[in-house]
């Protein structure tokens, strides 16, 4: 079901800022593993995003059914394209044996909706994974602020892509300068010819 709503694509842009990554929670089941989870400070009090890789280390294949959490009503677990949020199949919550499931900023991820409060930064968040084999697993995800960065390589890619990064911002007042003293410099220039024409 596709959600085109104001807050959703409102969510989506906030997705937009933050990437996979984050703090090793060591949680694990049965040849499943649980790191790099966390949740960017939302900026809504309905609804917030949570990210996280589930490792399979064992050699049965297994899925991830479904997600619980005692901050929110409900968990859903959403892919993004563009502006549009959709739900994930089981087909994408697949985690193949040795290999992993990630969720990140741009492509699948956890939504949490009708929240019962709001956290904030500097908390954590119980969260329950429920899997078709393996028994549940339970985390503690952080909450970092709404515009955190994590050192992964894939995040470092998305941060230079975006608008509201240091580096534009960088190009931007680099830019500015530079047609400033160019402007300086033709206004030398003519100054100069003036004064040569007067003589």
């Amino acid at each position: 079901m596709r959600l085109r709503t104001g807050a959703a694509l409102a969510m989506a842009a906030v997705l937009a800022l933050a990437g996979c990554g984050g703090e090793d929670t060591g949680s694990q089941g049965a040849g499943l593993k649980v790191q790099s989870a966390y949740m960017p400070q939302p900026v809504t009090a309905a609804m917030a995003a949570g990210y996280l890789v589930i490792e399979n280390d064992g050699d049965a294949p297994d899925t991830l059914r479904s997600v619980t959490s005692d901050i929110a009503q409900d968990v859903t677990i959403h892919t993004t394209s563009g502006q549009t949020m959709e739900s994930a199949g089981s087909a994408d919550r697949a985690i193949p044996a040795h290999g992993r499931l990630v969720l990140e900023s741009g492509g699948m991820h956890l939504m949490f909706e009708k929240l019962k409060r709001k956290p904030k930064e500097g908390e954590t968040v119980s969260v329950e994974l429920h899997f078709a084999k393996t028994d549940p697993v339970k985390i503690e995800m952080p909450v970092k602020s709404a515009t955190y960065q994590p050192t992964s390589a894939t995040s470092t890619t998305s941060s230079a892509s975006s608008p509201f990064s240091s580096l534009s911002f960088s190009s931007l007042s680099f830019s500015s300068l530079s047609f400033s003293s160019l402007s300086f410099s033709s206004s030398s220039s003519s100054a100069a010819s003036s004064s040569s024409s007067h003589h």
